[in-house]
């Protein structure tokens, strides 16, 4: 275990408790978690670390929430492997191009294009309030498979804060799902992309384990209770929620790009 003082160890503990609560409602607790973990890791722990401790935390947590959705919620599993295969695929390409590429120039269109989101969903308070009827088409199955699946895959390599948001977005709006089924189905497209991500890290040295290992106890535990409470609450719930998670990653991108 590194040599981090108690205090910041508990809070550490409850940043992983909240942030497994966020990504199981809506996605986006990695803009809680990884933060934290940039602070709270001893100085000159390198990003890289960081980042892969935070996704050895967050697999355990979303493969909670992923369970506890497709035990309550009518999930299909087959179409939510498929996408996410395809997200794996698509964030090994992404990460692959961001090594040559400065990513300072996207934030601010990613910034429009979730402030412009977030005008849909306030307008349209109807979105992602009830599933089409009937099973999705198979045209929207292969859209959602190259939309969710490779193009937000290359996004999460490339970038990657907000993935789990725009995944749920993106699901709702061309699998027509209500809010709560495509945060499930999210979780699993998720796994897929964390455990891929969190391979190449291990296989890099690049895992606390024993940190990771503490803070998924209780990143579990927040995941599987937001799944709970999104399952309990309902659409209108997740719906705010979202919102909430879109403003936050809007300043987010704000702060990196012109503050920090």
């Amino acid at each position: 275990m590194p040599d981090i003082a108690p205090t910041v160890l508990v809070l550490l503990c409850l940043a992983a408790l909240a942030a497994g609560w966020i990504d199981a409602v809506v996605g986006g607790g990695g803009l809680l978690l990884l933060p934290a973990l940039l602070l709270g890791l001893p100085a000159g722990t390198p990003a890289a670390t960081a980042l892969g401790t935070n996704k050895a935390v967050a697999i355990v947590g979303t493969t909670g929430a992923a369970v506890t959705y497709a035990r309550r919620a009518p999930v299909d599993v087959r179409t939510a492997v498929r996408i996410g295969l395809a997200a794996l695929a698509g964030s090994s390409a992404g990460a692959f191009f961001a090594a040559g590429m400065s990513t300072d120039v996207l934030k601010p269109v990613i910034m429009v294009v979730l402030l412009a989101v977030a005008a849909f969903v306030i307008l349209r308070p109807a979105f992602g309030s009830a599933p089409a009827p009937g099973p999705a088409s198979r045209r929207r199955i292969l859209a959602a498979i190259g939309l969710a699946g490779l193009g937000i895959g290359f996004y999460d390599g490339l970038v990657g804060p907000g993935t789990g948001t725009f995944l749920v977005l993106a699901l709702t709006a061309v699998l027509h799902l209500d809010l709560v089924t495509a945060s499930a189905t999210a979780k699993i497209v998720n796994c897929c992309t964390n455990a891929g991500a969190l391979v190449t890290f291990a296989w890099q040295g690049a895992v606390l384990w024993r940190v990771a290992v503490l803070l998924a106890v209780f990143n579990l535990a927040g995941g599987m209770l937001g799944a709970r409470t999104a399952l309990k609450r309902g659409s209108g719930f997740v719906r705010v929620v979202l919102l909430t998670v879109v403003f936050a990653l809007v300043a987010n991108l704000a702060y990196q790009q012109w503050l920090a």
